[in-house]
């Protein structure tokens, strides 16, 4: 079947997105009870993926108590048949873990290679569908639907084809209706994946396959393409990838391969994935790269100056993965290799207009500093401009000085004297940690002028390598007021350097809208 003929069909492709199972098989990744109910209603209401899978029966309490609560706001929404638990070949133990959790669909773990069902189950073939019968029987007495996991099933394929059959042709006899065929250890081709499918597919029409990838050898978005070129109507995903080893497809990358590639449909509202992506790497602790696809920071950036000006000119270095598809906007980075076209881009977005000799004395300087390897943000333009034209932004607010305490049994403490447009003030305020109390501190003096102030959205710390004490620490703030904008602060301490970073999104704020004056009275 070509890509033509796929397309031809006009298939929906359904999605079946583990996160809250498989994904939390990642090293080091366990999600509260109240964080996997978040993530829960986030990819089927607002992601609208077509099932989830949620949780192992039998693993611990905790699992228990995160599946019962999903399964409560489920029943309320409608949505149990389309939230799923794996279980396994244990006679009642799964299903009544299942049963208990509220659960309607169980996907039963059985084994997909002969290597599987001899050397660790120690069971024949013939053993093995026997005890899987106990199961289907019971699950039909608790009115549990039942998905076929076939473990190990790329292996099965390429050593023990028969043993494939016969369990497949097996479970057809036995009412299953949906098996799913993973790639449990990563190891298939692309070449491989649309042969076996192909085959499932061809042999056994009236059954309904999944194909479920493992990225070990960084083949899941290919292999996941040609098993739906195979003629698979549903694949399994996470968001970011997550997952046991090397991972999972990841939901973004697959979702744009399906419509961009196979020109075929889902019920997934793409415009949510870099929102479902950065709740999950918030939840999860496991930083997205950032020159993953579509959610990475760096993906919609554009670096080169040649790319700047083609895009300037008739958005000549786009592609079909256009941002606002995601959520996302386009940038353009500034560094070595920026071009006039990537200053100017970013002047404008900050309201900033060069003559040409300037434009091109800002180039050069932000050219040099790329050579030392500094790194330059849209932010630092004000400054450089400033810099180089020899003007100066006068900097109309700055900190006189401020006390921090920190004592145990006690909360933080800041006192803060702030010197605006001449004018002094002074605060104290109290936080869940030094900065958070000069924050606090600062805010209310803002409140007081009656001024807007940013909310942070992230906070990141960077420590050279080496052990040193004395490292210089450099404290990066995402903030958003009406856009998100990036400053940072170097210091020794980590406290001062995110004060420093706080102080220089002041003035940015400042040079950009001016404060009025304030009507209250100051503390000179």
């Amino acid at each position: 079947m070509t890509g033509k003929q796929v397309a031809e069909n006009n298939r929906q492709i359904s999605i079946m997105d583990t996160t809250l199972r498989d994904g939390e098989q990642t090293s080091g990744v366990s999600f509260t009870d109240t964080e996997k109910l978040s993530v829960a209603k986030v990819l089927l209401e607002d992601v609208n993926v077509d099932r989830i899978e949620i949780a192992s029966a039998r693993v611990s309490e905790g699992e228990f108590q995160a599946a019962r609560r999903i399964m409560e706001w489920a029943a309320e929404k409608g949505h149990l048949n389309r939230i799923e638990i794996l279980g396994f070949v244990d006679g009642k133990t799964s299903l009544d873990w299942i049963n208990r959790a509220g659960g309607k669909v169980l996907n039963l773990l059985c084994k997909g290679s002969y290597k599987h069902v001899t050397q660790q189950l120690r069971k024949t073939p013939e053993e093995h569908i026997a005890d899987i019968q106990k199961s289907l029987d019971y699950a039909d007495e608790l009115g549990i639907a039942v998905n076929v996991y076939l473990e190990d099933w790329s292996n099965g394929m390429r050593n023990s084809k028969d043993y494939v059959h016969f369990m497949v042709s097996n479970l057809k006899e036995m009412g299953v209706k949906r098996i799913m065929l993973p790639d449990t250890l990563g190891i298939l081709d692309p070449d491989e994946t649309y042969d076996f499918c192909t085959e499932m597919i061809d042999t056994y029409p009236g059954v309904s396959f999944d194909f479920h990838a493992h990225n070990d050898y960084d083949l899941a978005i290919a292999n996941v393409f040609h098993a739906i070129k195979a003629g698979v109507g549903c694949v399994h995903t996470t968001v970011n990838g997550l997952g046991e080893r090397a991972g999972n497809a990841p939901l973004s990358s697959v979702i744009a391969t399906v419509k961009d590639h196979l020109h075929l449909k889902t019920h997934v509202n793409e415009n949510m994935l870099n929102r479902v992506s950065k709740i999950v790497e918030s939840f999860s602790g496991i930083r997205i790269p950032t020159n993953k696809p579509l959610i990475g920071e760096f993906v919609f950036t554009q670096c080169s100056g040649v790319h700047a000006d083609g895009d300037n000119k008739n958005n000549l270095y786009f592609n079909d993965l256009l941002p606002e598809r995601f959520g996302r906007t386009r940038t353009y980075a500034l560094g070595k290799t920026s071009g006039k076209a990537n200053i100017k881009a970013n002047l404008e977005d900050l309201g900033i207009e060069l003559s040409p000799e300037a434009l091109k004395m800002v180039t050069t300087r932000i050219i040099e500093l790329g050579d030392r390897k500094e790194t330059v943000t849209a932010e630092d333009l004000p400054y450089i401009v400033a810099d180089v034209l020899q003007e100066s932004i006068e900097q109309k607010i700055s900190i006189n000085n401020f006390a921090l305490t920190h004592a145990m049994g006690l909360k933080p403490s800041a006192m803060v004297s702030i010197n605006i447009e001449g004018r002094n003030y002074e605060a104290s305020a109290s936080g869940d940690g030094q900065y958070d109390a000069f924050v606090n501190a600062v805010k209310s003096i803002y409140k007081r002028l009656k001024k807007p102030f940013p909310k942070l959205l992230d906070y990141s710390v960077t420590i050279p390598p080496g052990g040193k004490t004395d490292a210089l620490v450099e404290t990066v703030i995402i903030w958003e007021l009406d856009r998100e904008f990036k400053t940072r602060g170097l210091d020794p301490d980590q406290t001062a350097a995110a004060i420093k970073a706080t102080v220089r999104m002041l003035n940015l704020l400042e040079h950009k809208t001016g404060i009025e004056t304030d009507p209250g009275k100051p503390k000179d």
